[in-house]
C-alpha cells in the first residue's frame, strides 16, 4: 500500500485528512524518512509557487536555498533522533526558496508521523516578510531615536538595545543583551530597583519614571550621571515587554544649577534689576529693587515702568522702549528715577533686550544703580580739580612773570595751558638782558603736569636767569641746570639756551633734548638751526654740548615747546613742516611778531579749547640795521691808558657823539688802568653804539673778575669801580675764552624817546 493511503487510513478518511490539510493556515510539507516530498496542500503551491505535481517526489532541499542545502540533510538526520513536535532551527534565521529563486524569511514548525510505511515528518512553513520587514522597522525606528532605546521582559532580562544606549552607557551591545537591566543602575540604588519594576507591572501605562525623584544611570567604567527615564509597557506573545528611553540630562543639570545660581545672584545684587515687557508692563523686581524704589514687588508688577519716571521723563520711557525693540542695548543711561515717597533720584540704568526661544525680543532687562553719591563726589572732585588747576596757574604765571624788555630787540610770547588733565604743565621761556647789547634767551619743559611740575619749573627759570646772569657760557650753564635736576625725584626736563650778540652778528646754543630752533631770515626763509641735541635734563653723566652760529641783523628766532606741534591724531614732523610754512608766511608781509605769533597759533592750533598740553611760543627778532662798531688793541703798559682815552675820544667824535666823550674817556680810564695794573696784555678795547645806546668793552687775558671795593678816604685804589658804577647806565663783566671782558654802557638819548 502507498504511503498516501497509508495517511488516508491514519487520518480516518481520504477525505478529512485532505480537508485538514487544505484547511490549515500555513503552507504544510509532508516528508517522509528519506528528505521526499509526499504531500503538500495549496497554501504550499501558493507559497512557494510549484504545481503540487512539481513537488511530490522531490527531496524536501528544492525548497531550501542552494548556500544551506548542504547543511540540510544533517538537520534532518538530527530531527529523526530527537523526534517531537517543535520549531525548526530555533535561533537561526530560516529562509525558503521559491520556484522563481527569490528567498524569503520562514518559520517552520515540525511535528513528527508514524506510519506503517517509517516516519513521516509534517512541516508546518509560515512566511514571516511582513512580520521581519515590521521587525526591520521597529530596529530602524529604535536606533532612529534620538535617546537611549532598553527593552526588558518582565524579569527584567535586556532583550533589546540600541546604539544609543553603548554610546551612553559604555557598554557593546552583546555585553548588555540577556543581563539583567540593574547592571545599568548605581550600586546605592539597585536593591529597591526590582520593587520599582515589579510596581510598574501591576500599574502599566506610559510614563515618566521615578517622578520627583533623582535618577542615575551607571556607565561601565563606573561613573554616574542624571537622566531622565520614560516608560511605555508592550504586549508581546511572549510576556511583557518594557521600553525604557533613557536621557542623559547632565548639561540640563549644570544649566539649571548655573540658573540657580544666577537667581540668587540677581536676588543679592546690591544694584536694582527688573525686567518689563516691551509695552512697559513690569515682570520682574528683585530685592535691590525695592529697596532702592521703596515698591515691594507685588506693588509693581503688572504695572507700567513709567510709574518710576518724573512727570517730566515719561516719553523718555516709551523712546527707551522703543530703542530696545529695535535691539539697542544701552549702556550707562544717567537719568532720573522717583521713589514710592516721591523723592528723586540720580540713577544710571543699563538696558539690554530680552528673546524668546525663537529670538524674537519680548522685553527689556534693566540695571539700576544709585549715583547721587558718586555725582556730589564728582562734583566735589570737579571743585577741587578747578581750585588746584587754577592755584597751579596762578602759580605758573607768577613764577613764569614777564619776558623782560631787551633794548635792540622785539619779542612777542604766548602761554595757553592745557584744557585737559590738570592743566597747567612745566613750560617756561625767559628773555634776559645780559650788557653790552647780549641776549638770553632760554625756553623749558617739565615732565608732567599740575602743581609740582609748575614748583619745578619755578625753580629751573630762576636758576637759569640766575646763572645767566652771572656770565655761565650756554654749556656750562646747561651742565648746571643737569645737576639741579639730577637731584629732584624723577624729573626729566627738556632746555634750550641761547646767548645772543647781534652787534658781532653771532650767537652761542646748547639744547638738552629740546626740539629744533627755527630761524627766520629777513627775506621770510625759514630754516632749523644745525644744533647738536643732547640728552633732556636730569639723565646725568652726559656732556652737553655748545655751537657757536652766526645770527643777521633782522634775523627772528622762533622757540616753542612740543605742545604746539605734537597732537594725537598727526605726525610731529608734518607738524613741524607745517610750523615752517607757516611761519614764512607770516614773516612774508610786514605784520610784526604780534601778528606773526597769532598766526601760527590759528594755524597749527584751531582749537585750543581741546589742547592736551601746555602751548609755549617765543618769537625774538633782533635790529635791521647794523651797528656803528671800532675795536683796538692796547699793550699792557701805562702809555695803553692815555692811547685808549684818545681812541674813545675820536671815536665819539666821528659818531656825532661828543657829548659821551668826557665821560666815556673817564670810565675806559679806569678800567684800562685796572687791566694794566691787574691783568695780561695784550688787551683789546671796542666801541659800538646804537640809536639809544653806547657800549664799551675792554678784554684782557686775566680770568679773574673785578669785584666792586668800598674804599677809605686815604685808600690809593678801590675807587675805580664805584665811579663806574656812578656814572654808567650799567655795566658788567663776563668770561672769555681766554680771560675776561668788563662793560659798560651810556645812553645816547633821554630814556623817554630811545
Amino acid at each position: 500500500m502507498t504511503s498516501e493511503g497509508n495517511l488516508r487510513r491514519t487520518a480516518g478518511g481520504q477525505g478529512l485528512f485532505r480537508g485538514l490539510l487544505e484547511a490549515a493556515p500555513d503552507a504544510m510539507v509532508i516528508v517522509d524518512d528519506a528528505g521526499v516530498i509526499r504531500l503538500v496542500n495549496a497554501q504550499t503551491e501558493a507559497l512557494f509557487g510549484y504545481p503540487r505535481a512539481e513537488l511530490l517526489g522531490q527531496p524536501i532541499e528544492i525548497l531550501v536555498p542552494h548556500r544551506f542545502r548542504e547543511q540540510h540533510p544533517g538537520h534532518r538526520h538530527g530531527y529523526a533522533d530527537n523526534q517531537k513536535v517543535r520549531p525548526m532551527g530555533q535561533g537561526l534565521e530560516l529562509y525558503g526558496l521559491c520556484k522563481d529563486g527569490r528567498e524569503f524569511p520562514v518559520e517552520i514548525s515540525l511535528s513528527p508521523l508514524e506510519t506503517p510505511d517509517g516516519l513521516l515528518v509534517s512541516a508546518a512553513v509560515r512566511d514571516v516578510s511582513d512580520r521581519k520587514a515590521a521587525e526591520a522597522r521597529f530596529r530602524g525606528l529604535l536606533e532612529a531615536a534620538p535617546d537611549a532605546m532598553v527593552i526588558v521582559d518582565d524579569a527584567g532580562v535586556i532583550r533589546l538595545v540600541n546604539a544609543q544606549t553603548e554610546a551612553l552607557f559604555g557598554y557593546p551591545r552583546a555585553e548588555l543583551l540577556g543581563q539583567p537591566i540593574e547592571i545599568l543602575v548605581p550600586h546605592r540604588f539597585r536593591g529597591q530597583h526590582p520593587g520599582h519594576r515589579h510596581g510598574y507591572a501591576d500599574n502599566q501605562k506610559v510614563r515618566p519614571m521615578g517622578q520627583g525623584l533623582e535618577l542615575y544611570g551607571l556607565c561601565k567604567d563606573g561613573r554616574e550621571f542624571p537622566v531622565e527615564i520614560s516608560l511605555s509597557p508592550l504586549e508581546t506573545p511572549d510576556g511583557l515587554l518594557v521600553s525604557a528611553a533613557v536621557r542623559d540630562v547632565s548639561d540640563r543639570k549644570a544649566a539649571e544649577e548655573r540658573i540657580n545660581e544666577l537667581a540668587v545672584l540677581v536676588e543679592s545684587s546690591q544694584d536694582a534689576i527688573l525686567v518689563k515687557t516691551l509695552s512697559g508692563e513690569i515682570t520682574y523686581w528683585n530685592a535691590a529693587a525695592q529697596r532702592l524704589y521703596g515698591y515691594d514687588a507685588e506693588q509693581v508688577i503688572g504695572r507700567h515702568i513709567d510709574i518710576l519716571a518724573p512727570p517730566d521723563r515719561k516719553d523718555e520711557i516709551a523712546t527707551l522702549l522703543e530703542r530696545i525693540g529695535r535691539g539697542e542695548r544701552i549702556e550707562h543711561y544717567e537719568t532720573l528715577r522717583v521713589t514710592s515717597d516721591g523723592s528723586l533720584l540720580d540713577v544710571d540704568v543699563t538696558l539690554w533686550p530680552t528673546r524668546n526661544r525663537d529670538g524674537v525680543i519680548t522685553g527689556a532687562c534693566s540695571i539700576v544703580r544709585d549715583v547721587a553719591d558718586r555725582k556730589r563726589a564728582e562734583q566735589e572732585l570737579t571743585e577741587l580739580y578747578q581750585q588746584q588747576r587754577h592755584i597751579a596757574l596762578t602759580l605758573q604765571r607768577s613764577l613764569m612773570g614777564a619776558p623782560e624788555k631787551v633794548p635792540g630787540t622785539r619779542a612777542a610770547s604766548r602761554y595757553l595751558p592745557s584744557t585737559q588733565g590738570e592743566g597747567v604743565g612745566g613750560d617756561w621761556f625767559d628773555l634776559i638782558a645780559l650788557g653790552d647789547g647780549r641776549v638770553g634767551l632760554i625756553m623749558g619743559d617739565v615732565m608732567g603736569r599740575g602743581l609740582d611740575a609748575a614748583v619745578v619749573m619755578g625753580q629751573l627759570r630762576s636758576a637759569a636767569r640766575a646763572l645767566a646772569l652771572a656770565g655761565l657760557p650756554p654749556r656750562d650753564l646747561m651742565q648746571a641746570l643737569d645737576a639741579f635736576t639730577c637731584g629732584l625725584p624723577e624729573q626729566f626736563v627738556t632746555c634750550v639756551y641761547l646767548e645772543v650778540d647781534p652787534a658781532r652778528g653771532e650767537m652761542t646754543v646748547c639744547s638738552a633734548g629740546h626740539l629744533p630752533i627755527l630761524l627766520i631770515s629777513p627775506d621770510a626763509t625759514v630754516g632749523a638751526l644745525p644744533v647738536p641735541v643732547s640728552v633732556p635734563l636730569g639723565v646725568g653723566e652726559v656732556p652737553h654740548e655748545q655751537v657757536r652760529l652766526p645770527v643777521h641783523p633782522g634775523a627772528t628766532l622762533a622757540l616753542y615747546t612740543d605742545g604746539l606741534v605734537e597732537t594725537p591724531h598727526s605726525d610731529i614732523e608734518s607738524q613741524l613742516k607745517l610750523l615752517t610754512v607757516t611761519l614764512q608766511e607770516a614773516f612774508t608781509g610786514t605784520s610784526g611778531l604780534e601778528a606773526a605769533a597769532e598766526h601760527v597759533l590759528r594755524a597749527l592750533l584751531p582749537d585750543t579749547r581741546t589742547s592736551a598740553d601746555d602751548v609755549t611760543l617765543l618769537l625774538v627778532g633782533f635790529p635791521v640795521a647794523p651797528l656803528a662798531m671800532v675795536e683796538t688793541e692796547l699793550g699792557c703798559e701805562a702809555l695803553s691808558v692815555p692811547a685808549g682815552r684818545r681812541f674813545v675820544d675820536k671815536a665819539l667824535r666821528s659818531w656825532d657823539r661828543a657829548a659821551l666823550a668826557d665821560t666815556a674817556s673817564l670810565l675806559v680810564s679806569e678800567l684800562l688802568t685796572n687791566a694794566v695794573c691787574h691783568a695780561e696784555g695784550p688787551i683789546r678795547l671796542g666801541i659800538r653804539h646804537s640809536t639809544g645806546e653806547l657800549v664799551v668793552e675792554i678784554t684782557d687775558r686775566s680770568p679773574h673778575l673785578p669785584r666792586q671795593q668800598s674804599g677809605d678816604a686815604d685808600d690809593e685804589h678801590g675807587r675805580g669801580l664805584i665811579l663806574v658804577d656812578a656814572l654808567a647806565h650799567s655795566w658788567g663783566t663776563r668770561p672769555a675764552t681766554d680771560g675776561k671782558t668788563v662793560w659798560f654802557s651810556l645812553l645816547t638819548a633821554p630814556a623817554g624817546i630811545r
